[in-house]
């Protein structure tokens, strides 16, 4: 459970930006004691708009499009985060690869930017096993990805994705999911470590349940000293919806009620300890804070 005791929180925040191509590839947006984090884009998602709004209520469509979310096609940033301390270099998720969409699967060309070789990533952590987040993991030839890395993944999104009956009981619009999982976490089984909630999984990177999204979601909460920013994966999706409506189910969540319930403890925890975050689907570079704005939260962009 997320409670305040268990962090000790301040906050430091500096910004160095590296730009490849044209296109702004990765921000040096914080560090953490002697941590040094990054934001490393793996391209975006563009998703029907009638399914990213599906079932919204008719109040809230009308502030969308006050907002001027009248498009047929929402864009989505992918934002993984790089973590480097001296020792390690971390690697939070492994991105779409290039099997799952055209917009996405641009990671190497963001690694690339900072000068770091897919073979120097000592340790990729996912925060959950959706195509954007996993399928990375393999290259085109079914070959790892990352050939020295070792894996963690959360022992109840593993169990989840692995269970021969999860395929059968999942809607259509998500069976290829199911098979894209079992597909590459085989691949990778013999260098992974499974953790629960509440681990040290790294040196100064603490596991945090943040459920519903998928069944096993994760969130790392990454301290040193009295310095911290949580890894929040997809327990926030939508820049506007995520924080002035955090009740509202999603149409991307597995458990709908249980992902709401998420959001609104963590929005209090960021809020109340102000801690910095970086959201995986938020506006690249996806750094920020929340604040409490009247009965609802306000996203605070860093960077």
């Amino acid at each position: 459970m997320l409670t305040r005791r268990r962090l000790i929180v301040g906050a430091t925040a500096g910004a160095a930006m590296v730009v490849s191509a044209g296109r702004l590839w990765a921000v040096a947006s914080a560090e953490v004691g002697d941590l040094r984090i990054e934001a490393v884009s793996d391209g975006a998602l563009v998703l029907p708009a009638d399914f990213v709004y599906r079932d919204m209520p008719a109040d809230v469509m009308a502030m969308l499009e006050s907002e001027g979310a009248t498009a047929t096609s929402v864009s989505r940033d992918c934002n993984l985060t790089l973590l480097r301390d001296g020792e390690r270099t971390v690697l939070f998720d492994a991105g779409a690869g290039s099997g799952f969409m055209p917009s996405a699967g641009k990671l190497m060309e963001g690694l690339a930017s900072l000068g770091v070789d897919p073979g120097e990533v000592t340790h990729v952590v996912f925060t959950h096993c959706h195509p954007d987040h996993l399928w990375g993991v393999l290259d085109d030839f079914d070959e790892p990805t990352f050939p020295e890395a070792t894996y963690l993944v959360g022992r109840r999104e593993w169990a989840y994705w692995m269970a021969p009956e999860t395929l059968a009981a999942s809607p259509e619009e998500r069976r290829s999911f199911v098979v894209g999982a079992q597909r590459r976490l085989p691949a990778i089984e013999d260098r992974t470590e499974l953790f629960d909630d509440g681990e040290e999984i790294l040196p100064g990177v603490f596991a945090f349940a943040t459920h519903g999204h998928t069944e096993g979601h994760m969130s790392f909460l990454v301290r040193r000293g009295g310095e911290s920013l949580m890894i929040v994966g997809d327990a926030f999706v939508d820049p506007s919806l995520s924080f002035t409506r955090p009740d509202l189910p999603g149409s991307t969540d597995h458990d709908p009620e249980m992902a709401a319930a998420t959001r609104l403890a963590l929005l209090d925890l960021l809020a109340s300890e102000k801690i910095r975050f970086l959201g995986y689907h938020l506006p690249f570079p996806g750094i920020g804070r929340v604040e409490r704005s009247s009965d609802a939260y306000r996203y605070l962009p860093i960077g």
